[in-house]
């Protein structure tokens, strides 16, 4: 989908294909009949964009046989879906019964994350369409935080240089401009946008920027407009912008709060849980660890890093945080000019969810993506942005 910005520039909304999780080029044909086409349909739409994630496999493929990214472009075309955005961060695996900490794996040390990556800015160059130059790859923010040491930081600030070079090389190449945004999470070396902003400003190069994800920022207790403030004085670009919105729960200490939260303490996903005290942010890796005894302060909110769908907030006694997205996108393209034109919806946990908000068919889960990106357009165009063909 596409917004004219006042400014006259073009500001792009897709959805995100992890959530139909698929670690093959056949998959990923697949995705695009089985769910992204029906997608636009329920929205009445010519043309949708789709954030593809392309895992290992599918991205070699495609890197490797020209043919085969011929085609992939064709179906998109013929199925009515554009791609100007990648997310880069799962590797493979992110279907697995179980993925918590593998989905940090191969981190910005380590050299199979910066071959996957060259080979998706090379993909989604050969993606793009005819009007539109410039493309986003969002990734991991350098490393889960556990095994990461100044050695290990010097290799991924290296890497990110290369990576930089590369894509200076590609535009010469190609004429698109490919960029990649690291985006914070709780946990990871990168943990909040002000975290991001040492590291980025010492690549210093405008290839490589953020990517804000307005469920991560919530979970940090990030403000946003404090925050994207902070990215704008240090010349950070905001290369893309996952609108997600996170679990909240007003009153912890509850007997029916903490009930209400074990529903969605479930074995796939990592659901860092963090609450704000007078000393400083306290959290915990997952949220079944908070739920344990004292782990966790529970005078004050918690938050949830649980992606859910933001049309439809969890019921009383939690909540999610869309506020935190509303308010970012105000700042994100609500001025004069937008902090970044690439905007993706990423709710990746809805076959996760709790068994009575779970999708049971796939009518069930198109008609879901269509709502959540109506909700994001009804966003955007009440900022002034105008809906194109």
């Amino acid at each position: 989908m596409r917004f004219r910005h006042p400014d006259g520039s073009t500001v792009h909304l897709a959805y995100c294909t992890n959530v139909h999780p698929a670690e093959t080029l056949d998959g990923v044909l697949a995705q695009l009949r089985d769910h992204c086409e029906p997608v636009r349909r329920r929205l009445g739409r010519d043309r949708l964009g789709i954030g593809l994630w392309l895992a290992k496999d599918a991205a070699h493929a495609l890197v490797s046989d020209p043919s085969a990214l011929r085609g992939l472009r064709t179906e998109l075309d013929r199925r009515g879906l554009e791609v100007v955005t990648l997310n880069g961060f799962p590797y493979e695996g992110f279907g697995a019964e179980e993925v918590k900490y593998r989905v940090y794996k191969p981190d910005w040390a380590d050299p199979e994350r910066l071959d996957h990556t060259t080979a998706l800015a090379r993909v989604l160059a050969g993606l793009l369409p005819d009007d539109v130059s410039q493309g986003s790859i969002s990734t991991l923010p350098l490393a889960w935080r556990t095994a990461y040491d100044d050695a290990r930081a010097e290799t991924a600030r290296t890497a990110l240089l290369t990576l930089a070079e590369r894509l200076d090389a590609l535009q010469e190449l190609t004429g698109r401009d490919i960029r990649i945004g690291l985006e914070p999470e709780p946990g990871c070396t990168v943990e909040t946008t002000a975290d991001a902003i040492v590291p980025l400003t010492a690549i210093g190069h405008d290839r490589v920027g953020i990517c804000v994800d307005t469920c991560h920022l919530a979970t940090s207790f990030e403000d946003p407009h404090t925050a994207l403030d902070a990215l704008t004085a240090a010349r950070v670009p905001v290369v893309k912008s996952q609108l997600s919105a996170a679990l909240h729960a007003e009153h912890p200490h509850l007997p029916e709060v903490r009930e209400a939260l074990a529903d969605f303490d479930e074995p796939r996903f990592l659901h860092q849980t963090r609450t704000a005290t007078s000393v400083g942010l306290r959290g915990t890796d997952d949220l079944g660890e908070a739920l344990k005894g004292d782990a966790l302060p529970d005078a004050s909110p918690w938050r949830a890093h649980f992606h859910v769908p933001l049309h439809a907030a969890p019921a009383a006694p939690l909540t999610s945080t869309l506020p935190v997205l509303k308010a970012a996108l105000t700042r994100l393209v609500g001025g004069p000019h937008p902090l970044t034109h690439h905007l993706e919806v990423e709710t990746y946990t809805w076959q996760a969810l709790p068994a009575d908000l779970r999708p049971r068919a796939r009518s069930q889960l198109a008609d879901g993506i269509a709502a959540e990106l109506t909700l994001a357009r009804d966003l955007l165009t009440d900022l002034g942005l105008k809906e194109l063909p």
